[in-house]
């Protein structure tokens, strides 16, 4: 039987009909819900902002933003889902600090490199909080209570490895102390404990400890940022202003798997930077002391790779584990 005979134009137009389809389909994206997905269980600081984003989203987004919390392994369960996802823009992550520091400490083989960012949203600093009835009123008072008794202070963080017990550590490091590291499953726990007067101090975020602070029962010493911070926190001084040279915090933003084509991505941003600038989502960012900092996809992956090196060299010098 005699084959057709194909020219290279005819194989041309096919090759541009396949094109053409994939084109379609993300002209017509998104055609059904997105998902979110939350590497943190629900209610915690994670999870508020991307509920909120995606509540704000419903102005700037035809398909509804649905969030799917898979929480567990340090964060590693949810990061791992997104960038194994197909990358066709019907699932989106939140990423947060973690994916800076969990490769360097080989507990997730998820990388940077593994997502295209969409946008940065949200950025708090650590902090060192006490009790209000504690000894120390100051970070001064508190680091040389620490020196005159190595490995006794207790600072409880949200688990091993994680950002708030690599900002103790580093503090360590830049200030000859040594603590007893207590870690958490979460950084609400770690604040009960330190209410409950099981821990002597704690390294979360000022958001996490702002209700406690704003009734009197636990105090800020320090901040880990380059600035003060507004509102309650107007007086707590950077670590910088008392001569310590330390800046660490917790960023969360959006991303997609690798691959995802350009004309969704694109989509995807238009979107992230109308609802993340929507009075709806500051106000509720505000409300739950989680600071707002929109930043697009590129800064966001700047950052991202300055804290990575960062991560990496103190982390080099840390036995995490201790």
């Amino acid at each position: 039987m005699r084959l057709p005979n194909f020219h290279l134009s005819s194989l041309a137009l096919f090759a541009s009909l396949g094109l053409g389809t994939a084109a379609v389909q993300a002209a017509d994206y998104p055609t059904k819900p997105v998902e979110l997905i939350v590497s943190a269980a629900a209610g915690g600081g994670t999870d508020n902002m991307a509920r909120a984003f995606g509540e704000a989203a419903r102005k700037h987004f035809p398909q509804p933003i649905v969030v799917v919390n898979k929480p567990g392994a340090a964060s590693s369960i949810g990061f791992t889902e997104v960038a194994t996802s197909k990358p066709d823009g019907y699932k989106l992550g939140v990423i947060t600090v973690n994916l800076a520091i969990l490769p360097a400490l080989n507990l997730t083989k998820v990388t940077v490199e593994d997502y295209i960012y969409i946008a940065r949203l949200n950025n708090d600093p650590s902090a060192i909080t006490v009790r209000a009835d504690a000894p120390w009123k100051t970070i001064e008072e508190f680091l040389d209570s620490a020196r005159k008794s190595p490995g006794k202070m207790q600072v409880g963080n949200a688990g091993i490895g994680d950002a708030w017990h690599v900002a103790a550590l580093a503090l360590e490091e830049k200030t000859k102390t040594r603590f007893n590291h207590v870690p958490f499953q979460g950084g609400n726990p770690a604040v009960m404990s330190l209410l409950g007067g099981h821990v002597d101090a704690v390294t979360v975020s000022p958001g996490e400890v702002a209700s406690h602070v704003a009734s009197g029962k636990l105090r800020l010493l320090a901040v880990m940022a380059d600035q003060r911070m507004p509102g309650l926190f107007a007086q707590v001084p950077t670590f910088k202003e008392r001569g310590i040279d330390l800046t660490v915090g917790a960023w969360r933003g959006l991303v997609v798997p690798k691959g995802t084509p350009d004309p969704i991505v694109n989509t995807l941003k238009d979107m992230a930077r109308k609802a993340g600038n929507e009075a709806s989502f500051k106000e509720t960012l505000e409300k739950t002391n989680l600071g707002y900092s929109y930043a697009e996809g590129d800064v966001f992956l700047k950052q991202i790779l300055a804290d990575r090196e960062m991560f990496k060299g103190i982390l080099a010098k840390l036995d995490v584990n201790k």
